[in-house]
C-alpha cells in the first residue's frame, strides 16, 4: 500500500476540479519525484475513467484521485431560485440558458466502484468524510486513503473511519474550502498552527495545504511534522495545467490586486481573485452547493470561452502571485531546492 514516506519529493500537486489538474499535470509531477492527483470533481466515471487510464499509459509512478463527498440536500431552494433572477439578465445578454436546479451527488457510489476496480493507489476525499465501508474497501485492494480537514474538530472525526492521513487546509488556500459543511465558516487558524494542533490531537500523517509558495514554507511545515504539503495555484499556470489562459493570465495580471472568499460562483466558500463577477452577486448568493456551482457553470463557460476573466471563477491562493508560466517539473524542483537549502 502506497506511504507518503515512498514519494522522492514529499510535495504533492493539489487535484483541482474544473480541469486545471490534466493527466499531462499528474504525469510530469510523478515524474519530477512528487505525487500528482486527479480531479474526480463534476467529472462523469466514464471520463474519470479514461483520465486514469492516460495518467497510467505515461506513467509507472504512484498518483491521486480526489472524490467530492456528497453533501446534504439543500435547506434554501428558494434562495437558489431567487439567484437565478438575479443571474439571468446577464445570461440573457450572452444568450445563455440557465440550467434547472438539480440535486445530485457526482456520481459518488460509481466512482467508488470504479476506484476500486482500477485499484488507484492513493484515492482522497473532500466536503466530508467517506463511510467505514468505503475506506474498507479501498484498503481491501490496496488503495491508501487521505481525507481532507480544515479544524480539529474533522481531523479528530477523519481518524475515527481509519483513513491513512489528513490534508490540513489552512486559511489561506485557493478555491474551495474542505468544510464538511456547506455553510460552515472556516476556521482562520493560520496554517503552521492549524497543523500543529491536529498532530497534538490525531496520531495520521499530516499533509499541509493552503497558501504555499515558498521552500522556505515547506521547510517550515516539514520540520514542524508534516509529512508532505500540497500545493495548488503554484501548478496553476505551468505548461500542463488545463486552466483556462484568462484564469492563467489573471494570476499575473495587476488588475487583479487580492483574493477574497466568496459563495457567488458555487455557494461554497472558496478563495479566488476578486473580479466583477464577485462584486456585483456574493452578497445575493445563498449557501447552496452544488446547485450554486451548476447554475453559474455555463456562465463561467461562456467567459471561459470569451476569455474573459472578469466573469471566471479565478480561484487562486493567498501566495498567487509566485505562480510561474512555466513546465511543472521545473516549479516542483526549484521550490525542493529552496526547501533543501
Amino acid at each position: 500500500m502506497f506511504a507518503l514516506a515512498d514519494v522522492a519529493i514529499p510535495v504533492i500537486a493539489a487535484p483541482m476540479a474544473g480541469g486545471a489538474s490534466t493527466p499531462h499535470l499528474v504525469v510530469a509531477v510523478g515524474a519530477a519525484g512528487g505525487l500528482g492527483f486527479l480531479a474526480a470533481g463534476y467529472k462523469t466515471p466514464d471520463v474519470l475513467a479514461r483520465q486514469i487510464g492516460a495518467v497510467r499509459g505515461d506513467s509507472a509512478h504512484p498518483f491521486g484521485v480526489n472524490v467530492f463527498v456528497p453533501q446534504a440536500p439543500p435547506s434554501d431552494l428558494a434562495g437558489v431560485e431567487r439567484y437565478r433572477l438575479a443571474l439571468e439578465p446577464a445570461a440573457r445578454a450572452r444568450g445563455v440558458e440557465l440550467p434547472p436546479t438539480r440535486v445530485d451527488d457526482d456520481w459518488f457510489a460509481e466512482k467508488i466502484d470504479l476506484l476500486v476496480d482500477l485499484r488507484v493507489p492513493v484515492v482522497s476525499f473532500t466536503f466530508g468524510l467517506p463511510s467505514a465501508d468505503v475506506v474498507a474497501r479501498l484498503h481491501q485492494v490496496g488503495t491508501s486513503v487521505f481525507a481532507t480537514v480544515t479544524s480539529v474538530a474533522e481531523a479528530l472525526q477523519g481518524a475515527t473511519r481509519g483513513v491513512d492521513a489528513l490534508c490540513v487546509q489552512g486559511p489561506d488556500a485557493g478555491g474551495h474550502r474542505g468544510t464538511f459543511n456547506t455553510a460552515d465558516r472556516p476556521e482562520t487558524v493560520p496554517l503552521e498552527g492549524l497543523v500543529a494542533a491536529v498532530l497534538d490531537a490525531v496520531g495520521l500523517p499530516v499533509i499541509a495545504a493552503g497558501g504555499i509558495h515558498s521552500g522556505e514554507q515547506v521547510a517550515a511545515l516539514l520540520e514542524a511534522g508534516a509529512a508532505a504539503v500540497q500545493l495548488g495555484t503554484a501548478f496553476l499556470r505551468t505548461d500542463e495545467s488545463g486552466a483556462p489562459h484568462a484564469h492563467k493570465d489573471a494570476l499575473a495580471d495587476p488588475r487583479f490586486t487580492h483574493t477574497v472568499i466568496t459563495r457567488a460562483f458555487s455557494g461554497r466558500a472558496a478563495r479566488g481573485l476578486l473580479n466583477a463577477f464577485i462584486t456585483e452577486h456574493d452578497a445575493s448568493a445563498p449557501w447552496a452547493y452544488p446547485q450554486v456551482h451548476h447554475l453559474t457553470a455555463v456562465l463561467r463557460a461562456d467567459a471561459g470561452r470569451r476569455g474573459d476573466a472578469d466573469g471566471l471563477a479565478l480561484w487562486a491562493g493567498t501566495g498567487y502571485r509566485w505562480a510561474t508560466a512555466e513546465p511543472a517539473a521545473d516549479v516542483l524542483t526549484r521550490l525542493w531546492a529552496d526547501a533543501s537549502a
